[in-house]
C-alpha cells in the first residue's frame, strides 16, 4: 500500500526471546523505547518559501510505537521564523515539551515545532534539538529529494522482483486481473504485494478513484474502486505508481490490488487474506 494510508513501521528483529541480537537484523541492539541516532544526510524543511531548517546534523528518533522523526541542533533552524507558545506536554519517555509556531509572511502553523529543553537522562542527547510536525510543514528535502509522510526508516527494505508467477484476482468470483509477469513487492512489516501489467487487468469494472496517497518508499499513488454486476462497490481497491522513486522503478506504472478485499490466486493457491488496517 502506499502514502499516508501506510505508516511504513518496521517490524524488523531487534532481539530474540533471549534478549540476544538477532545476527540477521540489521538493527542495533538496543531495546530502550525511544533509541537515537546520528544522521549524516542533508535534511531541509521549507514552510511559505522559506527554509526554516536546514542541517547536516539531525538525529533520527525512533520511539517504540511510532514512526521515526528527526531532531534538528537548534543552531540548524531559523528561530527568528519561531514564537515560544504556552502550550506544553509531557512524555514519560522524554520529559517535557515546549512548543514553537512557525510564522513565515503572512503564514503560520500554531505548534508546530516541539522541544525537551531539559529531557529525561535515557534521552539527554535531545536537549539543544527541535523536531517538526511532518504535515504542518510544506516540503521536506533529503539531500536533493523530496520525501514524504514521515523520515524513510533505514533499517527497512522495500525490494520489487519480477516472477512467472501465476497471479489471479477475483472479486465475488469474478476475474479482475490474470498475469504470469507480476512483480512482486516485498515490504518490512506488509503483506506482499503483487504489481500486475495493466493489459492483465479488467478495467470495465475499475473507476478511477479521487484518492491520492504519499509513500516515502515508493512515490505517489492513484487509486481505482470496483464495481460489480450486481452493484457490488468496493472502494480504493487498486492502485498504481505512476512514476515510482528511483531505488523502486520497477513498480512505475504497474497496478497492485488490496490483498484484504480480492480473492488472490498465486501459481493455483487460493492466498489467505492478510489481517491489516486495511482489512
Amino acid at each position: 500500500m502506499s502514502g499516508t494510508t501506510s505508516t511504513g513501521t518496521s517490524t524488523g528483529s531487534i532481539a530474540t526471546e533471549t534478549g540476544e541480537r538477532d545476527p540477521f537484523s540489521p538493527r542495533p541492539r538496543d531495546l530502550r523505547p525511544v533509541r537515537t541516532e546520528p544522521n549524516g544526510r542533508r535534511i531541509r524543511v521549507l514552510f511559505n518559501g522559506q527554509v526554516i531548517a536546514d542541517s547536516t546534523r539531525t538525529l533520527y528518533v525512533f520511539e517504540t510505537g511510532h514512526l521515526p522523526v528527526y531532531y534538528f541542533p537548534r543552531a540548524d533552524v531559523r528561530f527568528d521564523l519561531l514564537t515560544p507558545t504556552d502550550h506544553h506536554t509531557r512524555c514519560p519517555r522524554k520529559g517535557d515539551a515546549s512548543y514553537f509556531t512557525i510564522t513565515v509572511g503572512d503564514r503560520s502553523a500554531e505548534n508546530a515545532v516541539w522541544a525537551y529543553p531539559d529531557p529525561i537522562p535515557d534521552v539527554a542527547e535531545l536537549a539543544d534539538h527541535v523536531a517538526f510536525y511532518w504535515d504542518r510543514a510544506d516540503a521536506w528535502y533529503e539531500e536533493d529529494e523530496e520525501v514524504f509522510v514521515h523520515p524513510r526508516d533505514p533499517y527497512k527494505r522495500v525490494d520489487a522482483l519480477p516472477s512467472s508467477r501465476h497471479i489471479e484476482v477475483r472479486v465475488g468470483g469474478e476475474l479482475l486481473a490474470d498475469t504470469h509477469h507480476p512483480t512482486l513487492l516485498f515490504e518490512t512489516g506488509l503483506p506482499i504485494r503483487y504489481y500486475l501489467p495493466k493489459l492483465d487487468v479488467r478495467w470495465d469494472r475499475l473507476t478511477p478513484a479521487p484518492t491520492r496517497t504519499r509513500c516515502p518508499y515508493k512515490g505517489e499513488a492513484r487509486y481505482w474502486s470496483y464495481e460489480g454486476p450486481d452493484g457490488t462497490r468496493i472502494d480504493d481497491i487498486a492502485w498504481s505508481y505512476a512514476e515510482s522513486i528511483p531505488e523502486i522503478p520497477k513498480i512505475a506504472a504497474l497496478v497492485a490490488f488490496l490483498n484484504e478485499r480480492v480473492d488472490l490466486t498465486v501459481d493455483g493457491v487460493r492466498q489467505p487474506r492478510p489481517s491489516t488496517p486495511w482489512s
